[in-house]
């Protein structure tokens, strides 16, 4: 496995090199502490790349959606000591895999690079706090972050049940779990283009336009049926 990580900290690099070590033995890392550092040693043999969002030679996220035109295939997830949800979601919209904020803990950051290796989103939950209206509705943050009821939050859940089918309900809570079209049909017995079709049919009932949109929709949804 070769996995590149960009961070202009020679502390924070190292650490995230020994967490990522623990995946399996014999991983090649590629270090970068700037942005023409980054530029050049990404190439399409990587298999994961962390890249920081505030490094020497960086424009906002122009070096992601950079790294994004010419590595398309690669997988990238951003590590940055940034915790603003709009942040996050430009970057979620610009085609990364996930968005690791600095101060989770190094197992949350290995859980959610084991769950980008196998094909799906991470999404971090401070996100949920911040849903865009439309979204979900009836979703509302409580006043300690959680996402929790907001009255017709259970509305919303008895809606979803009336117009999806039990089998589009249960490729809903596999999708809030950030799970990939094919581990999803998968787990389910059925095809990835028949996964496909459910989740068209999910997006419109949550009133979404893509899959990171539906990612959170569907962890906010299931935060307030905990609730």
């Amino acid at each position: 496995m070769k996995i590149l990580i960009a961070d202009d900290h020679r502390l924070v690099i190292e650490a995230v090199k020994a967490k990522l070590s623990e995946l399996e033995p014999g991983i090649e890392f590629v270090l970068a502490m700037s942005v023409d550092e980054l530029l050049a040693g990404a190439n399409d043999e990587l298999d994961l790349a962390l890249i920081d969002l505030n490094m020497p030679g960086a424009d906002g996220q122009a070096h992601i959606d950079e790294i994004r035109r010419r590595h398309p295939a690669v997988p990238v997830i951003v590590l940055s000591g940034y915790e603003d949800p709009a942040i996050m979601r430009s970057a979620l919209e610009r085609g990364v895999l996930g968005f690791i904020p600095k101060a989770y803990s190094p197992e949350v950051m290995l859980s959610a690079v084991r769950l980008v290796l196998a094909g799906g989103v991470y999404v971090p939950p401070m996100m949920l706090t911040a849903l865009p209206p439309g979204i979900v509705a009836g979703v509302a943050p409580s006043k300690n972050g959680d996402a929790r009821s907001a009255g017709a939050s259970s509305a919303t859940l008895e809606h979803l049940r009336s117009v999806l089918t039990e089998r589009q309900v249960e490729v809903l809570q596999l999708l809030s779990q950030g799970k990939p079209n094919k581990l999803i049909g998968r787990s389910l017995g059925i095809s990835e283009g028949t996964v496909k079709i459910h989740l068209a049919a999910i997006f419109r009932a949550l009133n979404v336009r893509n899959r990171t949109e539906a990612v959170v929709a569907a962890q906010a949804l299931t935060e307030a049926q905990q609730a």
